[in-house]
């Protein structure tokens, strides 16, 4: 039986062999709580300050501005809820755009609920935001902008820096969800100049259930949850030691194999993009041209729905994601697909492809062979 295909690594990633094998000995032999002060709970507490390094290392910060969560979204909750928290007299306006992940939208509208006001930055028709429509929305209220690194739906790679620079240069803090990009493509938290950086271990070949938030030193940030003094008092309880290794092991080896695998990926990618377009000739790509992640390909089947397309993928050993989603029989956009304006006869049927390490070419090959016959029994009457 031919093996199934796996192109969804934006949505999880399996988890390296070699992580699973550092964080099962903290499972058993190595077991003990990194608040203890003997023996055992020095060995946990060593291997989570292990871990902090090699998180920190991978994005250029220092040791001390990691702070271990349950995943992005936490890291993300942690990093809007905790600013907005602490609180800056005479801030109370934040800036994010219209593409972000609902961990970011959904936070931000729950501020808008307890007073505080949002601006939703439109994007253009790549999914990018741009730099001088966020310079002109900063005000002297302007507490955060909290832009996300690239589009988990599209890959479009945003102009964060630009927006950073003009936002630390008037006082304003700046989030960034990262979880597409750390581990994926160089990451560097001052090349970008962002204070606050949400990253999450599955997103490459980490466990689930673990992340971190980057916070630059001095930077406000008021804790979510109250109990110990875990993570310097800003997130408490009892740290999940073989989640944390596993995600410190995963970091590292990003680091190690980066650009072979960025480059590999990219070529994947290409030959994909191009197979498609040669069966479906009428199909439109997504997101900006160049300034993408590698292993991203969003994809617009002009006649077909994303969820009955990526249905029949499945049937025919292919995983990818639907970038729309149907309610009680109406065709729902997603939020980035209508915010970009992909024309109404595409948009229903997005297809995200995401690729992997695991990847290959003749995996591909075969993929194009599934997608082809499942388009034409979508078309059939």
């Amino acid at each position: 039986m031919t093996e199934p295909i796996y192109l969804d690594h934006c949505a999880t990633t399996p988890v390296d062999a070699r992580v699973l094998g550092a964080m099962m000995r903290y499972f058993a032999n190595h077991f003990g709580n990194p608040s203890s002060i003997h023996r055992f709970g020095a060995a946990a507490r060593e291997a989570v300050e292990r871990a902090r390094a090699q998180v920190a290392g991978l994005i250029g910060a220092e040791s001390d501005e990691i702070v271990f969560t349950a995943g992005g979204t936490e890291a993300d909750n942690l990093a809007i809820l905790g600013v907005a928290l602490a609180g800056v007299p005479g801030r109370d306006h934040i800036i994010t755009s219209a593409v972000e992940h609902h961990a970011v939208l959904n936070t931000c509208r729950h501020l808008e609920g307890r007073g505080f006001s949002v601006t939703y930055l439109p994007v253009d028709g790549t999914g990018t935001v741009d730099p001088e429509e966020a310079l002109r929305a900063m005000t002297d209220r302007t507490l955060l902008v909290t832009v996300m690194h690239a589009n988990n739906e599209l890959g479009t790679v945003e102009p964060l820096a630009e927006i950073a620079f003009n936002a630390r240069r008037r006082g304003i803090l700046v989030h960034t969800d990262a979880v597409q990009t750390v581990g994926k493509i160089p990451v560097r938290v001052d090349e970008l100049g962002v204070d606050l950086l949400s990253l999450s271990a599955h997103k490459f070949h980490g466990p689930k259930g673990v992340g971190a938030l980057y916070v630059r030193r001095g930077t406000p940030l008021a804790p979510l949850m109250f109990g110990g003094h875990q993570e310097g008092g800003r997130r408490t309880g009892t740290e999940n030691v073989p989640g944390i290794v596993g995600l410190g092991e995963a970091c590292a080896l990003a680091a190690a194999d980066l650009p072979v695998q960025m480059a590999r990926l990219m070529e994947l990618r290409n030959d994909l993009e191009r197979s498609i377009l040669k069966i479906a000739p009428g199909a439109r790509v997504n997101g900006h041209p160049f300034r993408r992640l590698p292993h991203v390909l969003s994809v617009s089947f002009p006649g077909v729905t994303g969820d009955a397309l990526v249905r029949e993928l499945d049937g025919r050993g292919v995983a990818a994601s639907a970038g729309a989603a149907c309610t009680a029989g109406e065709t729902r956009i997603s939020h980035v697909i209508a915010a970009t304006g992909v024309p109404p006869e595409h948009a229903p049927g997005t297809v995200r492809f995401s690729l992997g390490r695991s990847n290959t070419k003749e995996e591909l090959e075969r993929a194009v062979s599934a997608l082809a016959a499942s388009l034409e029994a979508l078309k059939k009457p």
